[in-house]
């Protein structure tokens, strides 16, 4: 498979004024094909008008604005979408909090020459996950269990949302129909990629909790990955994915 010439990291925020500057530093630092793309839902703590800086500032930064805060699944599908239609040959999906190591980002581009997506797990290997409260820890790993025993996927981190994804996937899987706006929309593409039978990897990284700002993990978004699961299932079985 050929390797990307162009790569876009789709970026959503909200109120990442502290986190978003360094991180986009760290990400241009990896690859000169880079481009990062904001996502940035009204954020009102000025993060939307610093993604314009950088724009400026960079010539490598492009930003959607969005009107309101929808979830992170809408953010995402408008960001993938626009990452398209700006000409990315393969897109990463990453948070803006340093959860998501920048320094992945090569090994990420070394194997998308030969999958169609490559997967960051924190679950491939045991646990990589740093500073999280055991508690935290063990609701994720136990949530990610009840996923995967539902759906039948054999990715070992379907509730995880760093990846990268090459372009003709993208197209294929019909992205924009995916339903979640929580967490749940990280489910969903990893169970359309099996179901698209997608060449797929894991790779293992350490997920190191923020260090600054503020989680947006909410009950509501926690219930909708319990019940998506389900969906999905039945979906499937009725051909409707």
């Amino acid at each position: 498979m050929a390797a990307p010439k162009s790569i876009i990291v789709v970026v959503p925020t909200y109120n990442e004024v502290e986190n978003l500057e360094p991180l986009v530093e760290a990400v241009l630092t990896q690859d000169e094909r880079i481009r990062v793309l904001v996502v940035d839902d009204s954020s009102p703590d000025g993060t939307g008008q610093l993604a314009d800086e950088l724009a400026a500032r960079t010539g490598r930064v492009e930003v959607l604005h969005r009107k309101t805060k929808e979830g992170l699944g809408a953010a995402y599908r408008a960001g993938l979408r626009r990452a398209l239609d700006l000409g990315a040959d393969a897109v990463v999906q990453m948070d803006c909090d340093f959860s998501h190591p920048p320094d992945m980002l090569p090994r990420f581009f070394e194997r998308i020459e030969e999958c169609d997506a490559v997967i960051g797990s924190r679950y491939v290997n045991g646990i990589t996950v740093v500073n999280w409260p055991i508690e935290r820890i063990l609701i994720s790993y136990l949530g990610n269990w009840y996923a995967r025993r539902i759906t039948g996927l054999a990715v070992s981190d379907i509730t995880g949302g760093f990846r990268c994804v090459r372009r003709e996937l993208l197209e294929t899987m019909g992205f924009e129909r995916i339903r979640s706006n929580g967490y749940g929309f990280q489910i969903e593409m990893n169970y359309r990629f099996e179901y698209f039978h997608a060449r797929t990897e894991e790779l293992e990284f350490f997920f190191v909790d923020r260090k600054a700002g503020e989680s947006k993990l909410s009950l509501r978004i926690a219930f909708e990955s319990l019940w998506i699961v389900w969906w999905l299932r039945i979906a499937d079985r009725l051909g409707r994915l």
